[in-house]
């Protein structure tokens, strides 16, 4: 098959973004990011295309329709060096945008692989993007707020909402509206399904279904779609051979409520993770029928100086048996609202016997980011690091 060259999608979208500035008189100045910018070698890509995988043909007294199938992109590079291929899944309120490019035009997470020699697919979750919204089976839907948008991932320092927050600084601009990088970035921001288990099921029985076809693969999740890794690797562990958990969302079983300091550590009133990491259930052992079945109990105080108090398992704890298959790398932010609580997620999988490599940024030598690391100024740094671990975690190919 003829080999492709072709521009990437952030060189193409930066030479876009220039353009446009320059006719609404609106062109960067010379220190801007977006001038900074430099394009990249064009990408040597064998193969790409698209696929849709999973849902179900149903009515909602109307024509029949489908429902809970989810859409994936790939590239397949021309230089393929690694046996598995990476599907990468984006969190809340996103879509797979959040690993083709960056609002200020440079290369996304999906590029830097494909120069490792991965085949990368990227999805859309179920009711996302081009993932078609049913809206007479999904429900109500949960919108994108630019203010919420701001606290959490652009600007948190301006908000200092929680206390490791002022740390941040590696998002790429002033991060709230009228810059011209955050509205690239906010306009990416689409509705999702709101009720929190069904968007799980859909969207897991899509990447099995995908899984099923594209056969072994590395899950690389953020934030929201953190269970979903969770529970492809628990329905497939013979198909997914790692998973890198950004950020995964958290804690167990009950959110943290960041309304505002100090009272920031207090517990949400609601469990939208019953089954510890997921709202929907787990292969536990021994066998767990009822979320009820799963005793917890909260620390009586923090493992440290801003952090949550964890909830865990009393003793004797279940055992999560398929997510002890695979390699495991959970990775934390400094500066987002994460940092306080991501351990506990990493202690309740230890006591379930998973051994996850759990790797705090700052630990690592990269310091200022927050929750929206894939986008942020050093976010090639960071896959640098994502890609280090793999070449360490799975086996060579035989030659």
């Amino acid at each position: 098959m003829q080999t492709l060259k072709i521009l990437t999608r952030a060189a193409f979208l930066s030479a876009f973004a220039l353009a446009a500035m320059a006719l609404l008189g609106r062109a960067p100045s010379p220190d801007s990011a977006a001038a900074k910018v430099a394009p990249a070698s064009p990408l040597q890509i064998a193969r790409e295309g698209y696929v849709f995988a999973g849902g179900k043909y149903s009515s909602a007294n109307g024509p029949q329709m489908m429902s809970g199938q989810i859409y994936a992109e790939f590239q397949i590079p021309a230089a393929r060096k690694r046996r598995y291929s990476i599907l990468m899944i984006h969190g809340g309120n996103q879509t797979g945008t959040n690993f083709t490019g960056t609002p200020d035009g440079r290369e996304g997470w999906a590029q830097f692989f494909l120069r490792q020699g991965y085949a990368v697919y990227v999805m859309d979750q179920a009711g996302r993007g081009r993932s078609a919204y049913q809206a007479g089976l999904y429900g109500q839907t949960a919108p994108p707020d630019l203010l919420s948008t701001q606290k959490r991932f652009t600007a948190i320092e301006r908000y200092n909402l929680w206390p490791q927050a002022h740390l941040h600084t590696q998002w790429p601009g002033t991060g709230v509206a009228g810059d011209p990088v955050f509205d690239q970035f906010f306009a990416s921001q689409v509705p999702g399904i709101a009720d929190y288990e069904q968007q799980q099921q859909l969207s897991t029985d899509g990447i099995v279904a995908l899984l099923d076809k594209i056969g072994p693969s590395i899950l690389l999740t953020h934030s929201q779609s953190g269970p979903l890794g969770w529970l492809a690797a628990d329905a497939r562990p013979g198909l997914v051979k790692a998973v890198i958990a950004v950020e995964p969302n958290g804690p167990p079983f009950f959110n943290v409520d960041n309304v505002g300091a100090p009272e920031w550590f207090r517990e949400a009133s609601d469990m939208q993770r019953p089954w510890g990491i997921t709202a929907v259930p787990l292969h536990y052992s021994p066998a767990a029928s009822k979320p009820s079945d799963l005793e917890i109990a909260r620390q009586d105080k923090p493992d440290g100086q801003d952090l949550s108090r964890c909830r865990l398992q009393k003793d004797p704890p279940r055992q999560l048996p398929n997510l002890q298959k695979m390699p495991i790398l959970i990775l934390t932010s400094e500066s987002s609202y994460h940092a306080a609580y991501d351990h506990c997620t990493v202690k309740y999988m230890e006591q379930a016997g998973v051994r996850p490599k759990w790797v705090r940024l700052p630990d690592a030598g990269i310091h200022g980011n927050g929750h929206m690391m894939m986008l942020e100024k050093n976010s090639a740094e960071i896959a640098a690091l994502m890609s280090k671990w793999l070449d360490g975690a799975l086996p060579a190919p035989s030659k």
